[in-house]
């Protein structure tokens, strides 16, 4: 039978309306009080009373939790006129996420792309859309010397999701393929069989039960350049720009055909790369949305009828 155990927030209040004098002698007070469905901590039957007003709990926030579940998330996007038009719909914050984690399914989300493209705002919401209990954003950065002393993907094993959970990362293990490739961080053996190393390596995520998603975040070499001009004018925005962010332009044209050659040897059945144009990052915003959703919604139909 279910146990309910007092966490505190609206599970906290509700426990807290149905205390009676009927408690088991050897429950505590204040927030270690325990209601328990059918047995006391200790093991032993609980008084009739009890019994019933925690059957009360239990349907009322099985009610509550139906009726939120129900409510839509709506997405509007905003026209050239000022006009809004809905653009999605679909009650992502508490059903998809909740049955994420109701059947252990972990969630892998990977952004790479252009300086300036908007992976940060893209990020920000999906992430409004889940659970704040449920998934983890890995900023990754250049290695430190530890991790600089294991194999490359070590670190990102270290960051995976527990089963029902989402891990976002913000830059991924391609790096390895892209900036480490063309700044001479390994040599060209180490980038060339990283292909083959990465495509082993999200074959296992999959394996294991992952849902992998990763997203390009493309926008062209003006737009990148208005973007760059427009941080370095501002002084609030300054801090995201840097000098290593002109000299990688000033490589366009390299990190183009690695870019390229990344998609076309990494882009496989069990993890397809997702193409999100940015040059309008509102766009680009409700299609990784959409994406995210579609691909969870395929991996519950799938584990249904499995």
């Amino acid at each position: 039978m279910p146990i309910l155990r007092k966490s505190g927030g609206f599970m906290g209040i509700l426990s807290g309306l149905f205390r009676s004098r009927d408690k088991p002698k050897n429950s505590t007070s204040g927030s270690s009080y325990r209601f328990f469905y059918g047995q006391s901590s200790a093991g032993k039957c609980v008084t009739e009373r009890s019994a019933m007003q925690m059957t009360a709990v239990y349907a009322c926030v099985r009610i509550l939790s139906e009726a939120v579940a129900g409510l839509p998330l709506h997405l509007y996007r905003y026209n050239s006129d000022g006009s809004k038009e809905k653009a999605l719909e679909h009650p992502l914050y508490f059903l998809l996420h909740n049955e994420l984690y109701q059947k252990r399914i972990p969630v892998i989300i990977g952004y790479e792309g252009w300086d300036a493209a908007g992976k940060g705002g893209n990020i920000k919401r999906i992430a409004e859309a889940l659970d704040a209990r449920g998934y983890v954003v890995n900023p990754i950065a250049s290695p430190e010397p530890h991790e600089k002393a294991r194999h490359f993907l070590w670190r990102f094993w270290t960051r995976l999701p527990k089963s029902g959970h989402v891990a976002i990362f913000d830059r991924t293990w391609y790096g390895r393929v892209m900036v480490e490739r063309l700044e001479g961080f390994c040599s060209e053996n180490d980038w060339q069989r990283a292909y083959n190393e990465i495509n082993e390596f999200e074959k296992e995520l999959h394996d294991w039960g992952a849902i992998v998603i990763k997203f390009w975040v493309q926008i062209d070499k003006d737009t990148q350049l208005e973007r760059f001009t427009l941080r370095q004018n501002t002084p609030e925005k300054r801090w995201k720009i840097t000098d290593e962010d002109w000299r990688n332009r000033d490589k366009w044209d390299d990190y183009e055909t690695a870019v390229d050659e990344m998609l076309e040897k990494t882009n496989t059945s069990f993890a397809p790369w997702h193409i999100l144009e940015s040059n309008d990052k509102k766009y680009a915003r409700i299609k990784a949305l959409k994406i995210v959703i579609k691909a969870i919604e395929d991996k519950l139909e799938q584990v249904e009828k499995n």
